[in-house]
């Protein structure tokens, strides 16, 4: 920032294996965000390595990259970052759009993505028309719907009522006991728990990894 330089992470050294369940914890100004822009390839760190599945990321091109996030990445936000005044199915079959999948295999799997997290009734339903629940089940939906080896989760229950923001975190858990990598962004101690390793960040740097008890 002009003359100033901020160092949003320093020093952090961190190995996740496919199939694990972890969570990235830390306050505001941690680091986590950032670190998670990284992991899901939608910034390059200006300095060090970041390896997806053997490859270095900082050595793949704008395109290759943008591959990557369409097929490897399944994003879950927790502003749930549903397209307005489109249905649940539509919001769901879009990432299949930009892999050039016609619009029946898109239906068929979006369907199937919804129906699968309980949300078969909600198919023609605009995000204004369902509870915050039902619109993150949308949202991983429609993560999910690529079929993605790695989910990234930024503070996945946020916004949602406790009881809500359980329901979220017992389906990502099934996700994880079906062999998926999950990744979860919080701050909240209680919701990290649920993971089987914790990276705690403090003022860009990992200061603690601590496994399930």
């Amino acid at each position: 920032m002009g003359a100033v330089r901020v160092h949003a992470l320093r020093d952090a050294t961190v190995t996740i294996d496919q199939g694990e369940f972890i969570a990235i914890v830390g306050q505001s100004g941690s680091g986590k965000t950032t670190m998670m822009s990284i992991l899901g390839c939608l910034d390059r760190p200006t300095a060090g390595r970041y390896e997806l599945d053997g490859r270095d990321v900082n050595t793949l091109s704008d395109d290759q990259l943008a591959e990557v996030r369409s097929r490897t990445i399944g994003f879950v936000f927790q502003a749930y970052d549903l397209l307005p005044r489109t249905s649940a199915l539509e919001n769901v079959a879009t990432p299949l759009l930009y892999q050039g999948i016609g619009r029946r295999e898109r239906i068929r799997r979006a369907t199937e993505a919804l129906e699968r997290l309980g949300m078969g009734h909600r198919l023609t339903h605009e995000p204004t028309e369902m509870s915050g629940g039902e619109q993150q089940r949308v949202a991983v939906a429609r993560a999910l719907v690529t079929e993605p080896s790695v989910l990234l989760a930024d503070e996945p229950t946020g916004n949602l009522p406790v009881q809500q923001g359980l329901e979220v975190l017992r389906l990502l858990q099934e996700l994880h006991d079906e062999g998926r990598t999950v990744v979860m962004i919080t701050h909240n101690p209680d919701v990290a728990a649920i993971a089987s390793r914790q990276i705690k960040l403090l003022d860009g740097r990992i200061v603690a990894e601590e496994a399930a008890a």
